[in-house]
């Protein structure tokens, strides 16, 4: 079949400019489809070992603070950290302070954390102190936590007070019940609350 005049090269000619329009509209949709990642987008204390002779020896009383992704504000330090060859960093007895958007507090202290950048969580060993603002002081040998939400679980038993007694479970869960919702610690596999009834005069107006 005989081509239309000139038809050939006005193909070829449109062609030239819509192919790296359309190429363009592509990398573009790649962009906008992308995972855009909170403020909290890097493990903490990272950015302090990035310097010189320090990405060896590690820094010492590094301070951290970011947010999560609902708004909670959090703040790391530790005495020293150390990156290690896989690519995490290890941070010597770190103290972490979470102000939840309610006004309350958590307060995590352990003799070691281990921060992985790629999972974005920490695992805290060699024993940790949980304290909260509602009036919860409690201990475990290790737990586990997220860095950029609220999510954190104790990896065995953990025992201490309360504000209505002692106790004891074998696991405790830190989570948001919801979007914006509120924080609870929830008590699992074994748990034993020994009620203490407020001292004559100290109770509550």
């Amino acid at each position: 079949m005989a081509r239309a005049p000139g038809l050939y090269s006005r193909v070829i000619a449109w062609a030239k400019i819509v192919l790296p329009l359309v190429a363009l509209a592509l990398l573009s949709t790649i962009f906008l489809l992308s995972d855009r990642r909170e403020p909290m987008e890097t493990v903490p204390f990272v950015e302090a070992l990035q310097d010189g002779e320090t990405t060896r020896e590690g820094v010492s009383a590094p301070y951290y603070s970011g947010k999560t992704q609902r708004g909670d504000f959090l703040t790391m330090t530790a005495t020293r950290v150390r990156p290690q060859s896989d690519g995490r960093v290890v941070a010597d007895d770190l103290a972490a302070a979470v102000r939840l958007t309610d006004g309350s507090e958590i307060l995590l202290d352990a003799l070691s954390a281990t921060l992985t950048d790629s999972t974005e969580t920490a695992l805290l060993e060699g024993g940790v102190r949980i304290r909260s603002s509602t009036g919860y002081t409690l201990d475990t040998d290790a737990m586990t936590t997220v860095l950029d939400r609220i999510e954190a679980e104790t990896l065995g038993p953990v025992s201490g007070a309360g504000p209505l007694g002692t106790l004891e479970a074998g696991r405790m869960r830190i989570e948001a019940s919801g979007t914006g919702g509120d924080v609870q610690l929830l008590f699992t596999e074994g748990v034993k609350l020994v009620y203490q009834p407020p001292k004559e005069g100290s109770s509550a107006e």
